[in-house]
């Protein structure tokens, strides 16, 4: 222990002993006085404001705050001794049983009726009733030996805001509460980084009141004020980063790709079977003027499932191919790299049969690398992309490997990017001479404060209108637990629509037996449900059973390459029925005869998701049925977000939703770059108009001071809360 002023890189042993320190990190990954000190509250319980104990779900981890109701002795039926039960309420009329076993008589007589305290465990269901078994506690105000220990800081907060931290079973609210008092009595704050004058024009509170007030608020006015600079701190690092990187890049050279008039581009928009929409035109247009320029765009392209992307980046390759260049596609899975394959081959016809018999005169070559082509037709066509002739090339990440070498890449476009991650990206961008333009598309529609502060680096067009010819989807949740006969609707609503000469797929979250993939989730949680249904159990109990007689496929990412391919041609060419898959038909899966989707264990996936997967159906002129089968009751969170899904087919609307029920750190790399992450505070649907504000500011400031070179305290400040692994995945999505 230590009485000397503690800074931000103090250890936390020498502050509040081996012990608590040694806990601290096992637990919490907390090593550093810093650490503690960005280990801000989840919320505060204040007397009079309680936790609704109605609202928690089983198998949470809770703390709250509540009142002791009444106890109960009665001996144990399996052996000897006494269980001590303690009914808790929190004045709302939510009740909790916490459960002590053995002989505590010293409990009984300390859990007085009346007294309130905070109660930490696992919240567990046992014949109808919440309960908290051998919960951890502290009693509030005076009372018995259980609570001496922690009395020192909780009469600190007498009246006052408490505030509950995130923890750990062995590392409790009160715990966290106490050691973060103990630093607090000698920490001295670092130097504001914030310059003054943004302090002063955004009427800001200093580090040093804030980090004190966000631990042991004065008052909740106090509370909002260091809630809001330390948000801002957060937002500002972000966007700091983001400016600058876009500063950078609009100083890098890329070689200008204006097209030709006259030229491939053209002859593609002459023999287009359908008229492109006015958004089609519209973005056509923005991403034209980008490649002409002597900087490298970097735009993301948004769009609707369904909405027409691959037409527009098509459209956008064909000028580069116009130019001299070359374009490179990278699909996310070899599936969907050789859909678009046979895709952009049927739209360009003998634009692409460049040295073919019947080839237009000035066409190109369209090439496919994978990594399941044989060795013959892979030296074939690595020949054709490094000698040029191959103006179009679409592939899965085996475009990264060494010996795929391009004569001139002038564009590279990412499909679906949040499947890649930023080393495969840069890897494929540093074939070219020059940077390359990138175009970055997605299906996920993106809200608006995930638009600016994840992809705060990327100019954003968003197609928002479907083709014509597009069918809607109609979306219904099937409560297969409550009303089994309802099941049995869904598959004859499928034998329906086989009898027309329509196709269904049948959408499971896991594969089966072997090790997991990533297209799956865990195959159990922590409260014991049964494992999510798989692909390789449910097709034959569906051949056998409901779909007897049909035509059944099965794909998923385990099956070979050569082997997912001829299943999807076949499905493709209407040689099978139904397809049995995973989340792999999730993306860019063109099959328009398919009409009907079931998915199972539909509570499984995300928001975002299952908007994705029914996106695969109504693709022609037949309407489109997705159908979400779940056994999660009614009035369950689970449930709430299906009906959502089912409601609406606003992409944008449920987008808003997916990002209220993903972690904040989730939705800004957190996870991608394996580490802890600081920014904690930030809500990016709620902090809307602060984030909006931190990027004017940052905007301003990195005009004036590119690098930061007069501001070091703030680079070092952003450099932490904002570290380079993290910085990259914020530069590309």
């Amino acid at each position: 222990m230590t009485s000397e002023p503690s800074t931000v890189d103090t250890p936390l042993k020498k502050l509040v002993g081996e012990r608590t320190a040694k806990a601290l990190a096992s637990h919490l990954d907390l090593h550093t006085a810093g650490d503690l000190i960005y280990h801000f509250p989840r919320r505060y319980d204040e007397r009079g404001e309680h936790t609704d104990i109605r609202s928690l779900d089983v198998g949470e981890q809770v703390t709250v705050l509540a009142q002791v109701q009444r106890t109960a002795v009665r001996p144990m039926r399996q052996r000897r001794g006494n269980l001590l039960e303690v009914t808790v309420g929190d004045g709302s009329g939510g009740v909790l049983t916490c459960t002590f076993f053995g002989n505590q008589a010293w409990r009984e007589r300390e859990l007085r009726p009346g007294r309130w305290g905070l109660f930490a465990g696992k919240v567990t269901e046992f014949r109808g009733k919440r309960q908290l078994n051998g919960p951890e506690y502290v009693l509030l105000g005076e009372g018995g030996d259980g609570e001496a220990a922690a009395n020192e800081e909780v009469e600190e907060f007498a009246g006052a805001l408490i505030p509950v931290y995130p923890a750990a079973a062995a590392v409790p609210t009160w715990v966290i509460a106490r050691c973060v008092r103990v630093v607090l009595d000698t920490f001295d704050p670092p130097d504001d980084p914030l310059p003054a004058t943004v302090r002063a024009s955004r009427n800001l509170v200093g580090i040093g009141a804030a980090l004190r007030e966000i631990h042991r608020p004065s008052s909740k006015e106090e509370l909002y004020r260091a809630r809001r600079r330390l948000k801002w701190d957060e937002a500002f690092a972000v966007q700091l980063t983001l400016v600058q990187r876009k500063h950078r890049a609009a100083d890098w050279p890329a070689k200008s790709r204006p097209g030709r008039p006259g030229g491939l581009l053209d002859a593609f928009d002459a023999r287009l079977p359908y008229e492109l929409t006015s958004g089609q035109r519209d973005v056509g247009v923005e991403i034209a003027a980008d490649l002409a320029t002597a900087h490298p765009m970097h735009r993301l392209l948004q769009g609707e499932v369904g909405s027409g992307k691959t037409v527009v980046a098509l459209r956008a390759m064909l000028q580069v191919v116009d130019s001299g260049g070359q374009a490179a596609l990278l699909a996310p899975t070899e599936v969907l790299a050789a859909q678009h394959h046979r895709g952009m081959l049927d739209l360009l016809g003998p634009l692409a049969q460049a040295g073919e018999l019947g080839g237009a005169d000035d066409a190109t070559r369209v090439e496919l690398v994978t990594g399941s082509l044989g060795a013959a037709a892979r030296r074939r066509a690595l020949a054709e992309v490094a000698g040029g002739r191959a103006g179009i090339v679409l592939g899965t990440h085996a475009l990264l490997y060494e010996g795929v070498d391009f004569a001139d890449l002038g564009l590279v476009v990412v499909d679906e990017q949040h499947r890649f991650g930023v080393e495969q990206r840069d890897a494929l961008r540093a074939k070219a001479d020059q940077p390359p333009h990138v175009l970055v598309m997605t299906a996920t529609p993106i809200p608006r404060t995930v638009a600016m502060t994840v992809y705060g680096d990327l100019e954003v067009s968003t197609l928002s209108q479907l083709p014509q010819g597009r069918s809607p989807i109609a979306s219904h949740v099937v409560p297969a637990a409550e009303k089994p006969a309802f099941l049995d609707r869904a598959w004859r609503r499928v034998r329906e629509e086989v009898a027309k000469g329509h196709q269904a797929y049948v959408v499971c979250p896991r594969i089966g037996e072997g090790p997991q993939s990533d297209e799956e989730p865990p195959p159990e949680d922590d409260n014991g449900k049964r494992p999510p249904l798989a692909v390789t159990e449910v097709a034959p109990l569906l051949a056998e059973g409901p779909l007897h007689g049909l035509r059944i496929g099965v794909l998923h990412g385990r099956l070979p390459a050569d082997e997912k391919d001829a299943v999807m041609r076949s499905y493709a060419a209407g040689e099978l029925d139904v397809l049995v898959a995973t989340t792999v038909v999730e993306v860019g899966v063109n099959v328009p005869n398919a009409t009907v989707m079931i998915v199972l264990d539909a509570d499984r996936f995300g928001v975002s998701q299952l908007h994705q997967l029914r996106g695969r159906v109504g693709r022609g002129s037949a309407a489109g049925l997705c159908l979400l089968v779940t056994e999660a009751m009614e009035g369950s969170s689970a449930r709430e977000r299906l009906d959502a899904v089912a409601g609406t087919t606003d992409g944008f609307k449920l987008a808003e939703l997916d990002l209220e029920q993903r972690r904040e750190g989730d939705v800004l790399g957190a996870t991608q770059s394996g580490r802890r992450s600081h920014l904690r505070l930030l809500s990016l649907k709620r902090d809307a108009d602060l984030i909006r504000d931190a990027r004017a500011e940052a905007t301003v400031l990195v005009e004036e001071d590119p690098e930061l070179t007069r501001h070091p305290a703030l680079a070092a400040s952003v450099a932490a809360l904002v570290d380079e692994e993290r910085a990259e995945y914020l530069e590309k999505g």
